[in-house]
C-alpha cells in the first residue's frame, strides 16, 4: 500500500520540500499543496522509472552531503585565491579523465554534478563507452592527484551510497 501511494519517498520528500521552500511561507495551503505535489509527481511519473535506483546507508548520505558542502566552501576560498593572487599564466588548467567504477547512473549523474557544483571543476563530458568522466579543472599542478581525490572522497561514498 504505501510503495503504491509513494513509489519515490525521497523523491516525494524532495519535492514537497522544495515547493514549500519555494513558496516562500509555509501557509497551511502551502503545505497541503506541497503534499499533493509531492505525491503526485513520483506516482504519476513512476512508469518511467522501472529500475529505481536502491538508495542504501543513510548514515553515507549526510556523511557525502557535509563533505561536499565543506569543499564548497575551501573551493570557494582556493579559488579566489587563484583569482586574486595568481598571474594568469602561472595557472595549469587542464581536463582530467577520471575512469568510473560507479555502475548506477544515477551515481554517476551525483558524481557529475558534485564535481561541476565545486568550484575550480566541471564535468564537461562522460563517456558511455568507455566509462570516463572529463573534468575541466581551473588549477591541477598534478592530474593524478585530481582523480585519486575525486574517487576517494566522491566516488567510494556514492558506491557505498548506490550499491
Amino acid at each position: 500500500m504505501t510503495a503504491a501511494l509513494f513509489p519515490h519517498p525521497l523523491l516525494s520528500a524532495a519535492i514537497a520540500t522544495v515547493w514549500i521552500l519555494l513558496a516562500n511561507e509555509p501557509t497551511p495551503g502551502a503545505i497541503v499543496l506541497a503534499a499533493i505535489v509531492g505525491v503526485a509527481i513520483p506516482k504519476f511519473t513512476s512508469v518511467y522509472w522501472p529500475g529505481r535506483p536502491r538508495v542504501r546507508n543513510p548514515r553515507m548520505i549526510v556523511e557525502y552531503t557535509l563533505i561536499v558542502l565543506w569543499d564548497i566552501v575551501v573551493s570557494n576560498v582556493q579559488v579566489a585565491r587563484l583569482v586574486l593572487f595568481r598571474r594568469p599564466e602561472t595557472l595549469r588548467s587542464r581536463f582530467v579523465t577520471i575512469a568510473l567504477d560507479l555502475d548506477s547512473p544515477e551515481a554517476i549523474t551525483v558524481l557529475a554534478g558534485t564535481i561541476t557544483m565545486t568550484p575550480g571543476t566541471l564535468t564537461a563530458d562522460y563517456d558511455p563507452d568507455g566509462h570516463t568522466l572529463k573534468v575541466h579543472c581551473l588549477h591541477a599542478p598534478d592530474p593524478d592527484e585530481v582523480v585519486a581525490t575525486i574517487k576517494e572522497r566522491y566516488e567510494r561514498r556514492l558506491r557505498s551510497i548506490f550499491r
